[in-house]
């Protein structure tokens, strides 16, 4: 679970409770295929995939994702929708 949380997100989401739909509705587009049919049976994104994203969206490793930064990566990946 480490690697879906960054530090201070918590803390963040309690002063800005509308980002959370970003976070969720971001996470949720990210989630592997048939997720239901595999332990923890909990709609995430593969591991690899992930470490993937943080790389490409932070240039590095997730220790710089600020709670900021991860709202930001949340949005731009939902305006990249196709057909917007």
């Amino acid at each position: 679970m480490k690697r879906y949380w960054t530090p201070g997100l918590g803390a963040h989401l309690v002063r800005h409770p509308s980002t959370a739909w970003v976070l969720v509705h971001a996470g949720w587009r990210l989630r592997r295929d048939q997720w239901w049919r595999h332990a923890p049976f909990l709609p995430l994104a593969p591991a690899s995939y992930w470490d993937f994203r943080i790389v490409t969206a932070m240039g590095s490793d997730a220790q710089r994702m600020t709670p900021e930064a991860m709202v930001d990566a949340a949005k731009w990946s939902l305006r990249q929708r196709v057909g917007r």
